[in-house]
């Protein structure tokens, strides 16, 4: 209800203004840079302020647009607001009958992330060295969207946990997003190179058993996301048990060593396998664990942008100076419909080079797309199917949008022109200056981003790669607490620090992503950059399944956390690099004297998950000492 008086207030406001400026351009002009300023730094408050924001900047250019054809100053400020209220009304009621709907909704995308993530994984198994390589990178992004999505349910569960005066409802959500935290801990973790494991013909065929597990996974957590949207209830498939099964029996036969990297895969999926089984069980918690949050005041947040080193002031000035620029165009030169540059601006331009790149070839090839099929089929159909073409659009708009922008591109720009066509019939006649008004506003924001205090990629990438190491060596600190004191229901630490080593591991993956994206002469240092960002995310997967095993930590050998600890401290010190990586080298000798010893298997298993952790350490540290070269 909050949001919603939020909405109808600023949507009022915002198209208001627009009306009561619409006399004096100039004045038009400056309220809408100076607003946009100040509604993305309120959008960057919190997820509750972001969306009304964005949509009162979009509500105001929708008012600039429709001015022209409104019978009086008043509609629109009427209208729109009153469009938002309805809407909103229609929501409250629809949520008063289900009123955890929106939490079951951002549970499924959770478990249908991981879903993904498990499926691609499974590409894995087997795989060579090219393969291998392949798939890490499409799993680097697809574990961007994993981890966001869980920072998402984190977000939405703590609003419904400040909207309750009891925790007793929120028992078995809370149930459900620990299990996919500590699925997503599994999934990411690596105990051996799978190419190395493939390459063993006595391997082979557990190997692609392996692989069919995890496509099962990956069927379970889509099938548990299926039933948190249809209120159905889940029950484990029976061919999860199977595989599984299977897959022990196989290992088994194998008669390999307690210590074999198969042995280790296979009880991380098993544990996997058991985890769906507890989804159908009621958890008996009293307390529910605690989830971490930003506890700072509205103010504080706000004046923590106000700085022009912050990301999002720097795309707040750019945002308002492209639309000065579009705006000033559209007046000067008197364009037809000229506020749609404005309208451009605002869906193109994205905080970084590659993003609005990659926006502006979508949103020039949906508009052309829409343009050509929406007028050959609008001059075929009568006033009702304009009206029905009309609303299909709009479904499917929005069905597309979180799946393929430029398809709902092309559904939007349909619905415009069915829009105009009732009201003044010139739906038709506007198609054209539409498109030259967006490939104006689409290469003004390209432009904008391009020479004004652009960021490259190769600037950031060495700062992220050392914030993603510091973020890596907290987790790892956290994981031998939990090997030290035992594991809690009510790990907030751990799971902090694991949530923020993903999001530095993914900031690095998507950093890297950009650079492929951007101007030719900007893609320094491309071949130590991939490097180097694929050894941090092999870091994180073995620290992953470190701690993924860490419930094995029942009797904990004290040689395990005073090497662990030697390693931190390596890490952690002044000294170069290559003194860290010689220094961690004679750790990994120690590891391999202890393990020639007659260890117990328990021990052998935790053992070769930190050498693992310790040599892909050392090869980082290794990779940047090197020269760099420029390409």
């Amino acid at each position: 209800m909050k949001s919603l008086l939020l909405k109808v207030i600023s949507f009022g406001v915002s198209s208001l203004s627009v009306e009561l400026l619409r006399p004096w351009p100039v004045l038009l002009g400056i309220g809408l840079g100076l607003s946009t300023i100040l509604f993305i730094l309120v959008g960057g408050t919190g997820e509750r302020y972001r969306g009304v924001t964005f949509g009162a900047i979009l509500i105001g250019i929708y008012a600039m647009i429709g001015a022209e054809i409104t019978p009086a100053w008043y509609w629109q400020p009427l209208l729109l607001p009153g469009g938002a209220l309805f809407y909103g009304i229609i929501s409250l009621i629809l949520l008063y009958y289900r009123p955890y709907r929106l939490l079951d909704e951002q549970l499924a995308r959770g478990f249908m992330a991981l879903s993904g993530y498990m499926d691609e994984k499974s590409s894995l198994f087997p795989s060579d060295k090219v393969q291998q390589k392949q798939v890490r990178g499409r799993l680097a992004l697809l574990n961007i969207e994993m981890v966001n999505t869980l920072e998402r349910i984190k977000e939405v569960l703590n609003s419904y946990r400040d909207a309750n005066e009891s925790d007793e409802r929120l028992t078995l959500r809370f149930h459900y997003f620990m299990i996919l935290q500590g699925l997503h801990e599994r999934a990411a973790s690596t105990h051996e190179r799978y190419d190395l494991l493939s390459n063993e013909v006595a391997n082979r065929e557990v190997v692609e058993l392996a692989g069919h597990t995890l496509h099962e996974l990956s069927h379970a957590a889509r099938k548990f996301a299926d039933c948190l949207l249809s209120g159905t209830r889940f029950s484990s498939p029976s061919s999860l048990k199977w595989i599984v099964d299977a897959l022990t029996v196989k290992v088994e036969q194998l008669n390999l060593e307690q210590t074999h990297p198969v042995r280790l895969l296979t009880g991380n999926l098993t544990r996997a396998g058991i985890s769906f089984q507890r989804l159908t069980v009621e958890p008996e918690q009293p307390v529910l664990p605690k989830l971490s949050r930003d506890e700072r005041s509205f103010w504080q947040r706000f004046r923590s942008q106000l700085s022009f080193q912050h990301p999002r002031f720097r795309y707040a000035i750019r945002l308002a100076l492209c639309f000065w620029i579009g705006f000033f165009i559209s007046e000067y030169f008197e364009i037809d419909k000229g506020e749609w540059i404005v309208l451009t601006i605002l869906f193109v331009l994205q905080p970084s080079y590659s993003a609005t790149r990659k926006r502006l070839f979508q949103r020039v090839l949906g508009t052309i797309t829409g343009i050509v099929g929406g007028v050959l089929i609008v001059k075929l159909l009568t006033l009702p199917g304009q009206v029905l073409l009309m609303l299909t659009s709009a479904f499917f708009f929005f069905a597309w949008l979180k799946r393929q922008y430029s398809v709902s591109v092309v559904f939007i720009t349909v619905f415009v022109l069915c829009a105009f066509n009732l009201i003044s019939s010139r739906g038709v006649p506007v198609m054209l200056p539409r498109l030259i008004d967006t490939i104006i506003g689409a290469f003004l924001a390209l432009g904008t981003v391009r020479f004004l205090w652009p960021q490259w990629q190769y600037k950031r990438l060495p700062g992220l790669l050392t914030g993603a190491l510091q973020k890596n060596i907290i987790y790892l600190r956290a994981i031998l607490a939990e090997y030290d004191k035992g594991t809690s229901d009510d790990n907030l630490e751990y799971r902090i620090a694991r949530r923020e080593a993903h999001q530095a591991d993914n900031a690095v993956a998507l950093s890297w992503q950009d650079m492929q994206a951007e101007p030719r002469k900007y893609r320094k240092f491309r071949k130590k950059a991939f490097k180097l960002t694929h050894l941090n995310h092999a870091l994180l997967s073995f620290v992953s399944a470190f701690g993924a095993h860490r419930e094995l930590g029942q009797s904990v050998n004290s040689r395990l956390l005073i090497m662990g600890q030697m390693v931190l401290e390596i890490f952690e010190s002044n000294s170069s690099s290559q003194v860290k990586a010689e220094e961690i080298s004679a750790v990994i000798q120690q590891v391999q004297e202890l393990l020639k010893a007659d260890l117990p298997p328990l021990e052998r298993q935790q053992f070769i998950l930190l050498y693992n952790i310790a040599d892909i350490g050392r090869q980082l540290l290794v990779e940047r000492n090197k020269p760099e070269e420029e390409l």
